[in-house]
């Protein structure tokens, strides 16, 4: 039966491209790529479009991430509030988790099925919200707010005997004060990342104590070294398959997006409040916060004039690839968890969902791309360990924090299904483009097509200002491409690429050689440098049309040969439907119109922890005059909504649709859903819009349409006669 379908996707296949080919021949050149083994290769000089829109219609049903990886939830007993900061495995197999409510539990036999249960038992109790812990040499060690604490059990009862503070730092008591770690050294010593603080005052994140925003090295027996700087909240933390250390950075002042950076002694990571400590002794650094440019160019150009400034290894793109970067854990299970073997996996706190993520070295720095994984985690991930069965136990929160993932706490395993997904295994940066390594072979024909593939690069912000929009958006035509023999990898020959962007390769018409489509086709590869090599040769370079080209570097619109007037006008219909449309302009209303005197109603609408509005309902006539002044009084970006009864979902998720453009169309999807919106908002700014309410009574949903939040940050409109 397998194969009667295959023949009947592949001849459905053909038929379609034979087809199209009367439309696409004009957009495609005869020119082609001879490498060092002579490989053919196609090329084209316009950018890639998505694949034929019939393929869908000739395909089985799509595999989805459940088909390769499994989540399996592990039942909690009802006292216990596993509201995870930390997690280790332990030599018997069992976990060691500690919990934001200050307590160390043993789960042993986490991993039994059926209607077998895991046993809990509390080893220790009394710690400030933990949110770190490692195992070694028989003792349990926490992170608490202020010290590194080692667990000891004398006496092999299952608790905690004494509680012995191995290193402290000092606390302004402010919230936002956490801390994570430690991750041991092969030397034996730990390290240790802290969080700046908060100030609603400022809008911004304070260095209110020595060492706040820094990583330090700690000894065994309790000495200090300062070892780097400029973390915002560095929730992640460990080492990659090459044993360096690695953190994972939150969207925040200086942090256009969630990020994932190498950190060696020395280095400044970007936050430059923590730089108010470089005079102390012991600092490796002797910078200061003034010296840090803030003129919002790309991090990476900014790095060129100061020398201690690292740019970070992979970008994630905020509301894509999540929006509270959290735990990461590098898969050394060797093929026991699939074929992602020294690859890391980050979880996202906001999400609920894990990505993939893939370093390479190039110019001795490091890089590298990152993918989708798994999403649908029941709370907020924050810890990943491995089981001694090479599944993966993911601890979860979602209390003051909430996620995507409706639970309070949660602890789940991911188990691979012994399936291997088709995928991109990999991206690897060539001198002229990108290689794509697939976890099968390839369809020969389909993979060889420019239109197969599209490439846009962008970038961030570096400033003090909370978050960035995408900037510097352009794409990057796809002049070659060469399938190798094996079928298992595709090298593109990419134009205007530039070091220290995203570069985001989508491979939407690409199929397996049995007619599999992509579990995931996107993938975002953050290029720092350019490795060193021999470029593809083109034999007939395709000819440019110089006001595409121009086209091209400006917007992400692939340019289309200006000898199709049909292309031409698909192409440029394609850029104005990005701008809001004059019936979306009015949603926004910012200054009270002429003709109302005064309102009928002023809400001053706020925010709490947690996502939440304050206050969270609130009720006006139909039909009457409307002003809200909505305060972001919380410490990450947030819009008001207003959308038609029952519709929060879905306009989220359209908003989470915007890719790219999200953020600077403030989240705001172009749907006859929105009724009214503010724009997206600073922390600690605030936006007063006016509105005439409906007419017809009822219940309004108001909600912040920023992914992620929407799930959970509604409130409702009670309009009533």
């Amino acid at each position: 039966m397998k194969s009667y379908s295959h023949t009947i996707n592949q001849l459905a296949l053909k038929a379609l491209l034979t087809s199209s080919l009367a439309v696409l021949t004009p957009f495609i050149t005869s020119a082609q790529i001879q490498s060092k083994t002579g490989l053919p290769v196609s090329s084209s000089s316009k950018q890639p479009a998505p694949a034929p829109k019939g393929l869908a219609k000739i395909e089985a049903d799509p595999e989805k991430e459940d088909d390769f990886y499994k989540l399996i939830s592990l039942p909690v007993p009802e006292d216990i509030i596993l509201e995870v900061g930390g997690m280790a495995t332990l030599p018997d197999g069992g976990l060691a988790v500690c919990t934001r409510r200050g307590e160390v539990w043993i789960v042993s036999n986490p991993s039994i099925s059926g209607t077998e249960r895991p046993t809990y038992k509390r080893f220790a109790s009394g710690l400030h919200e933990p949110l770190g812990l490692a195992y070694k040499d028989g003792d349990i060690y926490v992170t608490q707010r202020s010290e590194i604490t080692r667990l000891h059990d004398a006496d092999g009862d299952g608790r905690a005997d004494s509680y012995d503070k191995i290193y402290s730092w000092p606390l302004s008591g402010n919230y936002h004060e956490y801390s994570y770690g430690p991750t041991f050294l092969p030397n034996g010593n730990m390290l240790v990342t802290l969080n700046v603080g908060w100030s609603n005052s400022l809008g911004h994140g304070v260095s209110l104590v020595p060492w706040r925003g820094w990583t330090l090295e700690l000894t065994p027996d309790g000495k200090m070294t300062p070892f780097a700087a400029g973390m915002r909240s560095p929730a992640g933390y460990g080492m990659n398959a090459a044993g360096d250390y690695f953190y994972t950075e939150n969207q925040g002042d200086w942090v256009g997006s969630g990020r994932i950076s190498q950190v060696e002694k020395g280095d400044f990571l970007g936050n430059a409040e923590s730089l108010r400590w470089t005079d102390l002794p012991g600092s490796p650094l002797k910078l200061k916060p003034d010296e840090v440019p803030n003129t919002g160019e790309p991090l990476y150009d900014v790095a060129k004039r100061v020398p201690a400034l690292k740019a970070p290894a992979v970008w994630l793109p905020h509301g894509i690839l999540g929006i509270s970067t959290s735990g990461l854990l590098t898969d050394n299970t060797k093929g026991k968890f699939g074929p992602f073997e020294n690859q890391m996996f980050i979880g996202d706190q906001g999400q609920s969902i894990l990505s993939r993520v893939d370093l390479e070295k190039v110019k001795g720095k490091y890089q590298g791309v990152v993918f989708p994984f798994r999403e649908g985690f029941s709370s907020g991930v924050l810890r990943l360990v491995w089981g001694h069965d090479a599944s993966m136990f993911v601890g979860m929160t979602s209390r003051g924090w909430s996620s995507t993932g409706k639970e309070l706490f949660s602890l789940q395993r991911v188990v691979w299904t012994g399936k291997t997904p088709f995928e991109m295994k990999t991206i690897h940066a060539m001198p002229d483009g990108f290689e794509i390594e697939f976890t099968a072979p390839v369809d020969q024909e389909l993979a060889a097509d420019p239109e197969s593939y599209k490439v846009t690069g962008f970038n961030y912000k570096y400033h003090a200002t909370y978050g960035s929009p995408v900037i510097n958006r352009a794409g990057c035509p796809i002049r070659g491409i060469v399938v190798s023999k094996d079928g298992m990898k595709a090298r593109l020959v990419v134009d205007s690429l530039r070091l220290g962007y995203i570069h985001e390769i989508t491979t939407n018409g690409v199929r397996s050689e049995n007619g599999r489509a992509l579990l995931h086709n996107v993938g975002y590869y953050t290029l720092n440098n350019l490795p060193d090599g021999d470029k593809l040769t083109i034999t007939a370079a395709p000819k440019h049309n110089h006001a595409d080209m121009a086209m091209a570097s400006t917007a992400s619109t692939p340019p289309v040969n200006s000898k199709s007037a049909a292309g031409k006008a698909k192409a440029t219909a394609k850029p104005a439907a990005t701008k809001p449309a004059a019936s979306a302009v009015a949603k926004r209303v910012t200054e009270m119109p002429a003709s109302w005197g005064e309102p009928d109603y002023t809400i001053t609408m706020g925010t709490k922890p947690g996502l939440k509005f304050a206050p969270e309902q609130f009720q006006v006539k139909a039909g009457s005059k409307v002003r809200v002044v909505f305060n972001n009084e919380d410490d990450m970006l947030h819009n008001f909504v207003v959308v038609m009864p029952g519709t929060a979902v879905q306009v989220g998720e359209l908003a989470m649709k915007l890719g790219l453009e999200g953020q600077e169309r403030n989240y705001i999807p172009q749907t006859d859903k929105v009724l009214h919106h503010t724009n997206l908002l600073q922390p600690n700014t605030n936006e007063t819009i006016y509105f005439t309410a409906p007419e017809k009574p009822g219940d309004y949903t108001y909600e912040c349409s920023v992914p992620g939040h929407f799930y959970v940050m509604q409130g409702t409109m009670k309009v009533v006669k």
